[in-house]
């Protein structure tokens, strides 16, 4: 049994209390941190995974993973040319026909939104850089880096990156 202490509560009672409410602070912080998609600036930094993954909802079939959202219709992307999903931030091409493909829409230069596709190249409105639309590397700099690519899928006249 515990002492009771000078105002009348157990001793070990209040310890208890205090270190269970020392674990519940843990568990509630660990539950509100976020993640940084540069990790805050600290190197080897990973974000936090969860120790279980939640399971999927009765009847949801498969499992298999909800097909992306389409952003532009086949049609909005000229052979030659491309369009520009500024939101997004990235930049759809057809160099030939049927054949599309994606780009970050950041230059590598100085994380400018490009401007333009024009006459073959993905063009940065902010210091002239300039990117081959089949495969984002530099045409022309100051950029020395080509726009990373994303993963382009046409289905049924539409384009969507996964």
């Amino acid at each position: 049994m515990a002492e009771p202490s000078e105002s009348g509560v157990a001793v070990s009672s209040r310890r208890t209390v205090l270190a269970c409410a020392g674990a519940a602070c843990a568990a509630v912080l660990a539950g509100c941190s976020t993640y940084n998609s540069n990790n805050g600036g600290v190197a080897g930094s990973q974000p936090a995974q969860p120790a279980t993954s939640p399971a999927a909802p009765a009847g949801s079939g498969s499992g298999a993973a909800a097909a992306p959202a389409a952003l532009a219709s086949t049609s909005d992307v000229p052979v030659g040319g491309g369009k520009i999903l500024a939101t997004q931030k990235i930049v759809l091409t057809q160099p030939k026909s049927g054949e599309f493909h994606g780009f970050s829409a950041v230059c590598t230069h100085a994380g400018c939104t490009v401007g333009s596709v024009s006459g073959g190249t993905i063009n940065c409105p902010c210091h002239g850089s300039k990117f081959k639309i089949a495969d984002g590397s530099v045409a022309s700099g100051p950029a020395k880096r080509p726009l990373p690519g994303k993963q382009v899928t046409a289905s049924g006249g539409q384009l969507s990156v996964t």
